[in-house]
Formats: C-alpha cells, structure tokens, sequence
C-alpha cells in the first residue's frame, strides 16, 4: 500500500482544540491514516494514496472555514 504523507500550512492561529476540530475532521476521510500538527500551523497528514488525494484533504481543511494551501506541491 503506497502511503504518502502531505503537509497543509493552515494560515490562522489556531488553539489546540481547534486543531484537534481539524485532525478529527481529517480522521473522518476515508484514506486517511494519521493527521497530527507537528507545528502551530502546519498540518502533516498520513494518508492511503488509493483511497484519497492532496486536494481532498485540503478541502476537508478549507470547508471548516480555515484558508490553507498544500506544501511543496
């Protein structure tokens, strides 16, 4: 299964309970592995490349409200 990870930079601030509201979010994609911040506003995302894209997982992003872009695509 081929497993790539993505990074989302999320242009807010965010508190923590807001980026847990993001990461659950994400959690409900089919596809994706593990969403987890490793920084206040970037978002790295494990994901099944089978199930899902970089472009979905942005919009699970963007439909909350949030103005983010992809990193390094």
């Amino acid at each position: 299964m081929h497993t790539p990870d993505v990074v989302i930079h999320v242009t807010e601030s965010l508190t923590q309970d807001q980026q847990q509201t993001i990461e659950g979010k994400l959690r409900e994609v089919d596809g994706v592995i593990a969403p987890r911040f490793n920084k206040p506003h970037l978002l790295v995302v494990l994901y099944s490349a089978k199930k899902t894209t970089p472009a979905a997982l942005l919009q699970a992003v963007t439909t909350q409200g949030y103005r983010a872009q992809l990193v390094g695509l």
